[in-house]
């Protein structure tokens, strides 16, 4: 082992995790977004956070139904979390 080296391995908590995705170029766009529990919604992406929470603008909610109908709902402004 060298001068100044740790014998130590870096711990999982001290990486920050970067999102592969680039919402900065989908602002302002409609986005549809497939949420954990079988909801869908799509809208305009109007702004996010580090965490991906998504803030949709003129929002709809797509609600399946038997036989593979679909059934849209307006929504409004909603923020998924």
């Amino acid at each position: 082992m060298k001068d100044g080296e740790s014998s130590e391995a870096p711990t999982q908590t001290g990486y920050k995790r970067e999102s592969n995705l680039d919402l900065a170029k989908l602002m302002d766009t409609k986005v549809r977004v497939k949420c954990s529990g079988g909801r869908e919604v799509v809208g305009t992406l109007r702004g996010y956070d580090d965490l991906v929470n998504l803030v949709l603008d003129d929002c709809g909610e797509f609600i399946r139904g038997t036989n593979w109908n679909c059934v849209f709902y307006t929504i409004g402004l909603i923020e998924l979390r």
